[in-house]
């Protein structure tokens, strides 16, 4: 009987160990598998992360070359109306200088008509004696 309830003691208490044992086994497992979840919740954030950071990224640089782009035209206007107004200076120059021009010559007409008249009277004024 010593013995039976020996050996009882002895089954029970290698059943209660290999219960706890269990527990804990399945303890770790679940702390594992916590684990797991969390480092694969971590990267999925981190991945939503880097691609939330790379959208802004394209969004800014997309944004950059518009601007440069606005920038761009705007100076090639800028530049344009800077021909213009050149253009249309020097040919108001050229029109000046085509009108000084014109003057010259009618002064330079005019006065060779005035000295060609006058050599003609003094001429007359010879053969005539007078």
């Amino acid at each position: 009987m010593k013995n039976l309830l020996l050996s009882s003691i002895l089954l029970l208490a290698l059943s209660f160990t290999s219960c706890r044992d269990t527990k804990k086994s399945e303890s770790v497992g679940d702390a594992i598998e916590n684990a797991a979840d969390a480092a694969g919740d971590a990267v999925e954030n981190a991945a939503d992360a880097a691609d939330d950071a790379v959208d802004s990224a394209v969004d800014a640089a997309s944004d950059a070359a518009d601007k440069a782009g606005d920038a761009v035209d705007g100076a090639v206007n800028a530049a344009g109306d800077a021909v213009d107004n050149i253009k249309a200076k020097a040919g108001d120059a050229v029109d000046a200088a085509g009108d000084a021009v014109d003057n010259v010559k009618a002064k330079a007409g005019d006065a060779a008509d005035n000295a060609t008249d006058a050599v003609k009277k003094e001429a007359d004024k010879l053969k005539t004696g007078i």
